[in-house]
């Protein structure tokens, strides 16, 4: 795996550097799918959302630990956006400053913001 270090002289806001970027967003039928690309500092390197309103229907976490971010998506399904964001918000991995959970609420907090 390789770890990017974010420049401590860098202009740009520490949080913006860990920020999810978005790849991909369609809705048919009510359903909304959507991909994220991952800040480059976790194992995880792309997530994918299906969401219904504030519901979370399915969620699929590419790379990363398999069976943790498999047990992750699984706990996120069927639950509200809101709930899942306030549940892994600011989860922090070996001091990374953000963690596979993280870029998950992070990538919810952007569906969440697009909603309103």
């Amino acid at each position: 795996m390789q770890l990017i270090i974010a420049s401590i002289t860098s202009t740009q806001p520490i949080q913006e550097m860990i920020d999810v970027t978005k790849l991909a967003d369609s809705t048919t039928d009510g359903i909304r799918s959507t991909s994220f690309a991952t800040c480059g500092l976790t194992c995880s390197t792309q997530i994918n959302l299906e969401t219904e309103g504030d519901t979370i229907r399915r969620v699929e976490i590419i790379k990363g630990c398999d069976g943790n971010t498999k047990g992750v998506a699984r706990l996120c399904e069927g639950r509200k956006i809101q709930d899942v964001i306030d549940m892994l918000e600011g989860i922090d991995c070996k001091g990374r400053g953000t963690s596979c959970p993280d870029q998950l609420a992070r990538a919810l907090k952007q569906l969440s913001r697009k909603a309103l």
